[in-house]
């Protein structure tokens, strides 16, 4: 695969940089700004969204992975393994996003209403070795207790009990994790409850729900060490008519409470943009959390690619000045292509679209805005869309010591040669 020499990344990041210095851009200073920004990558690509645990289900509750590419993790070392890959890909310093379902239980069965910390101490040497963030999510799908389609709403008291504790246990991991990191984790809630068709009564279940989340939420824990957040859906797979959770009530829930809320990018109807929301929610909260995915014609969890939903949503955080209060983490699987590719390029056309929103003159475009002069407004962002930003991506993969251009691609093959064919 093509890859271009140093030096004419240099030259090309000089011109770039003098054609943004034209627009008031420091370049320089925006490649630091970069260092700051750190995504989330969903360790549920590596495997298909299938976990570790000893009694492994089929998976179950909407979540749907096809295809069958050679060299999915069998367990958390080659997990762990595969990551150390993609990350070496994509430039920065990031997080890892993990589910309750990948604790390491020694061969022995662990229910998730009795997993502990313990379970996750090999995750956090890991991380700690590598300078890394840890992210958390109950597991809520894929398990006996949640077959009848309702978990923490469920009206069966037995049912509600054990998913209450397996909610408050991975508050209690989320904790540790971010204690022992030094870093805040994320503790991220969403569930599959809802109903194939229509409901005879929507309101008694979300009810029961906002009960079942305060039981969760009593234990006060140090924001320093969690982050608690609420993700809602608009429908699902068995849950096309009715979903509990949806983004009204999780929106109160988490204003009153005051908990963080998630959007993920796939989880709302097909014409709505989720940067849209992001203005409005961020005038009432102080963070958010973004599930980046990429839905193709319904929430597919497609893998994430340099579109103008992507784009839009980075373009939304950098007007707001909000990249310090909004968290950004992946969220697809795909199982029919190479499951490090997925991550590589989900992860760096998200930071190509963060990159591009601040190179984007955005204090030119306002004084249009203020000034009336929408034409003006709308002409200058059609003339940005074509500034030089690639120079000055490939100069921050230069930077970051990861392959410039598609040459990464060959460094996935030799892996793939190497390691993934070999998994039986």
């Amino acid at each position: 695969m093509f890859k271009p020499d140093d030096g004419k990344i240099e030259k090309a990041y000089e011109y770039a940089k003098e054609v943004y210095a034209g627009y008031g851009i420091d370049t320089d200073a925006v490649l630091k700004k970069m260092n700051n920004i750190h995504i989330s990558l969903h360790c549920w690509q590596g495997d298909d969204v299938g976990g570790f645990e000893v009694n492994k289900k089929g998976l179950s509750g909407g979540i749907l992975a096809t295809g069958n590419w050679p060299g999915r993790a069998r367990n958390s070392d080659e997990l762990r393994q595969d990551l150390d890959k993609a990350l070496s890909l994509i430039p920065g310093k990031h997080r890892v996003n993990l589910h309750a379902i990948y604790a390491e239980t020694d061969g022995k069965f662990v229910d998730r209403d009795k997993i502990t910390p313990k379970y996750f101490m090999k995750w956090i040497d890991w991380a700690k070795q590598n300078n890394l963030g840890i992210d958390f999510n109950p597991t809520f799908f894929s398990h006996d207790m949640a077959a009848s389609g309702y978990t923490l709403s469920s009206k069966d008291k037995s049912i509600r009990k054990f998913w209450i504790e397996h909610g408050k246990r991975c508050r209690e991991i989320a904790n540790q994790i971010g204690r022992e990191l030094n870093s805040p984790c994320i503790n991220n809630i969403w569930i599959p409850d809802g109903s194939k068709d229509l409901p005879a009564n929507r309101i008694d279940n979300r009810k029961i729900l906002k009960d079942s989340l305060d039981e969760i939420f009593s234990i006060k824990y140090d924001r320093k060490n969690i982050l608690d957040s609420v993700e809602s859906k608009l429908f699902g797979i068995g849950s096309e008519s009715y979903v509990v959770g949806s983004h009204e009530f999780y929106m109160g829930y988490a204003l009153k409470n005051n908990i963080m809320l998630c959007l993920d990018m796939g989880h709302f109807h097909p014409t709505e943009v989720v940067a849209d929301k992001i203005s409005s929610i961020l005038t009432f909260m102080d963070e958010l959390l973004i599930h980046v995915s990429r839905g193709v014609r319904w929430d597919s969890d497609h893998v994430a690619i340099l579109n103008d939903d992507l784009q839009l949503l980075a373009d939304e955080i950098s007007r707001c000045n909000a990249y310090n209060r909004v968290h950004i983490a992946l969220d697809y699987f795909d199982a029919s292509i190479n499951r490090i590719t997925a991550w590589t390029v989900g992860a760096r056309a998200t930071l190509k679209a963060i990159l591009i929103s601040l190179l984007e003159p955005i204090n030119l475009i306002k004084e249009q805005d203020d000034r009336g002069d929408r034409g003006n407004m709308l002409a200058l962002k059609e003339e940005f869309k074509t500034l030089p930003y690639a120079a000055v991506w490939d100069k921050y993969c230069l930077v970051k010591n990861v392959p410039v251009g598609g040459s990464w691609l060959d460094d996935i093959k030799v892996y793939e040669d190497d390691v993934l064919v070999k998994r039986h």
